[in-house]
């Protein structure tokens, strides 16, 4: 009875892979586009692959659990060490696949042919590679980023500011290293102290750079040339809609988390409600009220659309988290002469920084490549986001610039890249400590 059930189990597998899968794979055609190659019973490559790799798993858990059972003289089970190798096996095969993407793209970034589309497949002795299944290296090439880069002019002291701002990033590197070297795991620690104004200076470094170029510095005469004027003002656009919402979400969540007053919890049921909606059921209403203020084709305009999402969630986050600190340090500075602006900027703020942290990354995140907001106020080429940018690649069915297309994505990419890298431990913690209570 106890092995009743493996053997039932070995013999559905065993249906499955000789009756079942060849008759449901014979059935199965797919149109391929013209350059791929099919290979005949590919699956059956495939899934002799997998077993083999399970079978060495499990050769390798019966070896090593029959060496320790002679060393130790006790009799152990394989089995737990061949769970875990399974268990093992199934998450590298999910990175693989979740990773896949990020290696097609930058593959398709340095192919000059801008297509993915060929009459005849690459020429390589290569399966994997004829089969495309990765990229042919012999056709990478610089040219699709050169033409993003094509006709812009920094002025000296700008580079002077991307100089400074990589010398803070690459002491952030340094004392993450040298933290992790030495065991060194606390936040106030000098270390500690000194990672964190690392980032700031870059973070206000590279915003100030952002904030200096101008749209005189493109003299490139191609479309594709102004993406980094489009990642400029998304940068700008992103990076003010997060400094707004901190601001707006700080005061709100402070006064439902301290305050009580006439209409608090139906004021917080109403910021509930409006999370129900998806936001493009307001562009109308949105689009009217800018309209009327003259404030379309503007960054302005784009911010205040922008600064309204945020302020339902990031106040009932940031009230959560007020909750869960003590009024004991609010009240002994009270009692000391403090004022309540006083007892906000210099007790509660401070303490609030990660959450803050924590809200700017979100809203900087959601707002960077949205499309059809950015679509709707914004007209002119020059006021263009990463958004509508990497849509201008994309003009047709057969005459989407892949190549151009990839790059891009690849450099528009990389400031939330830089971003999360920088500030993660921030937005895991603001997750937790940002719980709704009541």
């Amino acid at each position: 009875m106890r092995w009743l059930g493996w053997t039932l189990l070995a013999l559905l597998l065993a249906w499955l892979v000789g009756v079942y899968l060849p008759d449901l794979f014979s059935r199965v055609q797919p149109n391929l586009p013209p350059g791929f190659v099919r290979i005949e019973n590919g699956w059956v490559y495939a899934l002799g692959g997998l077993l083999g790799l399970v079978l060495l798993i499990l050769g390798y858990a019966v070896g090593v659990t029959s060496l320790v059972n002679r060393r130790t003289g006790r009799r152990r089970s394989f089995w737990p060490l061949f769970g875990q190798g399974l268990t093992h096996l199934f998450m590298v095969l999910v990175l693989f696949f979740a990773y896949y993407p990020v290696l097609q793209i930058l593959a398709a970034s340095f192919d000059p042919r801008n297509t993915l589309y060929r009459i005849l497949p690459p020429q390589s002795e290569n399966l994997l590679v004829r089969a495309r299944v990765i990229p042919d290296l012999s056709q990478l090439s610089w040219e699709n980023y050169a033409r993003l880069f094509e006709g812009f002019v920094l002025y000296p002291y700008q580079v002077v500011l991307l100089l400074l701002a990589g010398l803070a990033l690459l002491g952030v590197g340094l004392l993450a290293a040298y933290r992790r070297l030495v065991g060194d795991a606390q936040a106030d620690s000098p270390l500690g102290l000194a990672q964190n104004r690392s980032l700031a200076a870059f973070a206000l470094l590279s915003f100030a750079l952002v904030v200096l170029i101008s749209p005189a510095q493109f003299t490139g005469q191609t479309t594709e040339s102004k993406f980094l004027l489009w990642v400029r003002n998304t940068l700008f656009v992103s990076g003010l809609t997060g400094l707004l919402a901190v601001l707006l979400t700080a005061t709100a969540g402070y006064a439902f988390a301290r305050f009580n007053f006439p209409g608090r919890y139906p004021l917080l049921l109403v910021f509930i409600f409006i999370q129900m909606f998806p936001g493009f059921l307001g562009l109308v209403a949105t689009y009217i009220l800018i309209s009327n203020l003259g404030l379309l084709n503007t960054f302005t305009g784009l911010v205040l659309a922008y600064s309204g999402a945020i302020i339902s969630f990031g106040t009932w986050v940031y009230k959560g988290f007020l909750e869960s600190i003590s009024k004991s340090l609010e009240e002994a500075a009270l009692i000391d002469g403090a004022s309540r602006w006083q007892v906000f900027t210099r007790i509660l703020l401070p303490l609030s920084a990660p959450m803050f942290v924590f809200i700017f990354l979100l809203q900087f995140v959601g707002t960077y490549s949205e499309f059809i907001v950015a679509n709707l106020f914004l007209t002119g080429v020059d006021a263009w986001t990463v958004g509508m940018g990497l849509r201008n690649f994309t003009t047709g069915q057969f005459s989407t610039k892949w190549g151009l297309f990839a790059a891009a994505a690849v450099v528009g990419s990389l400031p939330i890249l830089l971003t999360f890298y920088g500030f993660q431990r921030y937005f895991v913690s603001g997750y937790t400590a940002g719980a709704v209570k009541e």
